[in-house]
């Protein structure tokens, strides 16, 4: 079956919203249209609601932006949606409702276009305006310039050290940081990170970065086990004795504990009183005010963009409340094993195992406080997505916990005292930047850091003095953390192969002279 090109719809603003302008206008113009007998009277550019169910199935199934795991359920569920919001009609003009089976009935396209209006982006902006002290709170550890004009003149810009050549210093004094400023480090570096994976101006269209809890990532990448699952201190927020017990026994299948009763149909009681916890909590595992945010990440989920979206569902799960983190982790390595394990017995007559425990726990993962349009199947795309990859998702971003520690240090590190200096010189010393206008603040979010990397990159290309061993060594590193500075400044293979082209090989123009007299010899 040919279908109509998609495109793939980008992360941004009402995502939601363009992908069912996407679908409804994907099915209108590629759908099949008839002439179809009903009642002794025949009717025009019709189709039947069991054709719409297998063609509209097969769309979503081979569309990028859903995918194959899409259910015959879900697309009549969509169907419905669609008489009901006036993208179909029956051959007599009726709609507003959900009254729709996969049966001979017929239904047409109306001459009205069912695209919504999707927000402008002033509209967007109003909605949510950061006012002045939150963003002086956002940038308040941005470097301040504590030293005098002439002292910075000497400050190397990627070390922030004195040379040995200039004024000697006397002393470094180590700044202190209040657990307040840490926690504001860590939302300012997380957000900054997601702000550049995503590929979005600003983050204030998917989420109010403010509301954002410091406290949970610090907790979520500071305390976890050996296996990178989040450890709770209070206890009574984890999951209940019996559910855990449940998930490890169908984890575990069939090496369980002994003593648990044995009797056909035992596997599937076991499973439904794990899916009925998780069904009836009060809010999805990933909360309601992260859901624009993780609907945005699923347009990064195309195969070239895989380790992209890996990346990007890392910093996101970091923000949710480290009970329902910690839920999830348990969750997913549960479905996981219950998904590989050959001996599992089958759980539903018309299921298999893996598209069980994607659409029964899509939702309880997932989902809109206002239910949106695509809700259950963009949550069967983002579970999907996370069983593949669950285990690089859920651990703790090393590179992230490097960058934290990196900036504490250094903002330890400031302040420095000269000879002569009056005793108040020397404590420590708080700055803050100076006010800034809305503009300034977007053009300065990722300049200054990327700045001083891609310096420090070409401060490493340029040293002749390190051996050609050490040096490719640093560059390997170089290109594991940040890839992006990487690859702009070496775009090719053949770009980063000609630093250490090796000269070629020619032969001595004295053996060569050599050789030339003696096969001119006079004495032959």
């Amino acid at each position: 079956m040919n279908f109509v090109d998609a495109h793939i719809v980008t992360p941004g603003p009402y995502r939601a919203t363009k992908l069912w302008n996407e679908v409804t206008k994907l099915f209108r113009a590629g759908m099949p249209l008839r002439k179809h007998r009903l009642h002794l009277r025949f009717y025009g550019n019709c189709f039947t609601a069991s054709a719409a169910t297998d063609w509209l199935h097969d769309l979503l199934r081979n569309n990028c932006n859903f995918g194959p795991e899409v259910t015959r359920h879900q697309t009549l569920q969509l169907l419905r949606k669609f008489l009901k919001n006036h993208v179909i009609e029956d051959v007599k003009g009726r709609w507003g409702s959900e009254d729709l089976e996969e049966d001979g009935r017929l239904y047409r396209f109306p001459s009205t276009s069912p695209v919504k209006p999707v927000p402008s982006a002033s509209s967007s902006t109003k909605k949510r305006k950061s006012t002045l002290k939150e963003k002086e709170a956002l940038f308040k550890f941005r470097s301040s310039r504590i030293f005098g004009k002439e002292s910075q003149e000497n400050v190397d810009p990627l070390t922030q050290e004195v040379p040995a050549d200039s004024s000697p210093r006397e002393e470094v004094h180590r700044r202190e940081l209040t657990e307040d400023d840490i926690l504001d480090i860590w939302r300012t570096i997380t957000l900054t990170h997601l702000q550049k994976t995503l590929g979005l101006s600003s983050l204030e269209d998917v989420l109010n970065p403010f509301e954002v809890n410091s406290c949970y990532i610090a907790y979520n990448m500071t305390n976890v086990n050996k296996h990178g699952v989040v450890t709770l201190e209070d206890k009574t927020d984890d999951l209940p004795h019996w559910v855990l017990s449940a998930m490890k026994c169908l984890a575990n299948w069939p090496k369980y504990d002994l003593n648990q009763p044995s009797y056909p149909g035992f596997e599937r009681d076991v499973f439904k009183t794990v899916s009925d916890y998780f069904v009836n909590l009060p809010q999805p595992l990933l909360t309601y005010e992260y859901y624009e945010l993780f609907v945005n990440v699923l347009g990064l989920l195309q195969p070239q963009l895989e380790q992209v979206a890996i990346e990007a569902l890392q910093l996101c799960t970091l923000l949710i409340p480290p009970v329902r983190r910690r839920k999830l982790q348990l969750l997913m390595r549960m479905i996981s094993r219950m998904s590989q394990n050959v001996d599992m017995p089958r759980l539903h007559s018309a299921l298999g195992t893996r598209t069980l425990m994607v659409h029964t726990f899509s939702r309880c993962v997932l989902c809109c406080e206002e239910e949106m349009d695509l809700d259950e199947l963009l949550a069967t795309r983002l579970v999907s997505f996370l069983l593949d990859h669950h285990q690089e998702i859920l651990q703790v971003p090393v590179y992230l916990q490097n960058a934290v520690q990196d900036h504490i240090a250094y903002l330890r590190k400031v302040q420095v005292t000269y000879p002569g200096a009056d005793a108040a010189s020397a404590l420590p010393t708080y700055s803050f930047c100076r006010q800034i206008s809305a503009q300034e603040f977007e053009e300065q979010k990722l300049t200054i850091s990327q700045t001083a990397i891609a310096e420090l990159l070409e401060s490493l290309i340029k040293n002749k003095t390190m051996a050609v061993k050490e040096k490719k060594k640093k560059l390997a590193q170089f290109r594991k953390e940040y890839p992006d500075i990487y690859s702009c400044r070496f775009p090719s293979t053949e770009s980063e192969a000609q630093l250490f082209a090796d000269k070629p090989k020619i032969k001595p123009p004295m053996l060569l002279h050599i050789k030339k007299t003696k096969a001119f010899s006079v004495h032959n």
